[in-house]
């Protein structure tokens, strides 16, 4: 999966790496546009370790790290397990999250209230995730979790309002499903717009909360 990325003594050399700090089951999952990633258990724990593409100059695990720090104690994302460097190269590694992405994921009505109870604390804590309305990086399990924090930064944020456009108002895959799974009216996405226009100004979620309870 990985041959063109990297070279095979230096992905074996990783593997060694990993292996001494316990991890076990490594295997390769996935590449972004600036990482590696892998799948491993440590202790009986899945994980995740994302591994800077030896072909990306950017250098921003570190950050990232220091994000999943500040945010893990609320229950937004899983806990930081390690982050270091091999080879010249930053890695990360986080604990997995159990679920689907939201794009193939069955969302129940107990999920769209804790996607909005947790853009919402993203948004008071000041931190604007950044990626949120492409749906990738929300997972729905038994909770919800969101993942890489890797362009998100202390600006601004508009995490709620963008889960709430992908969710509802924009025109996409996870919108009409859930429109249809709600049997959601031009009634219901009135109102829904004026409540986040209010929500922008209050910082209020009552409104929006009620509306909610009424699918």
């Amino acid at each position: 999966m990985f041959e063109h990325l990297i070279s095979k003594a230096r992905l074996e050399g990783f593997y060694s790496h990993l292996r001494s700090l316990g991890f076990e089951g490594i295997t390769p999952h996935s590449k972004g546009t600036t990482s590696l990633v892998f799948r491993a258990r440590l202790n009986e724990k899945n994980v995740v370790i994302k591994l800077q593409r030896p072909d990306s100059p950017r250098r921003n695990f570190a950050r990232e790290a220091e994000i999943i720090k500040a945010v893990e104690p609320f229950g937004v994302t899983p806990r930081l397990v390690g982050y270091g460097l091999f080879d010249g190269l930053e890695y990360l590694i986080r604990e997995f999250a159990e679920g689907e992405i939201i794009l193939h994921a069955d969302l129940e009505k107990r999920h769209l209230f804790e996607i909005t109870a947790k853009t919402a604390l993203l948004d008071r804590l000041g931190l604007d995730h950044g990626q949120i309305q492409g749906g990738k990086h929300l997972i729905i399990g038994e909770g919800v979790y969101l993942i890489d924090f890797e362009k998100a930064g202390w600006r601004k944020p508009k995490n709620l309002t963008s889960a709430m456009a992908m969710l509802f108002l924009s025109d996409n895959a996870i919108s009409r499903r859930v429109r249809g799974k709600f049997g959601i009216d031009g009634e219901f996405l009135n109102e829904m717009r004026e409540e986040l226009r209010s929500y922008k100004r209050t910082g209020k979620l009552s409104g929006l909360l009620g509306l909610l309870s009424r699918l």
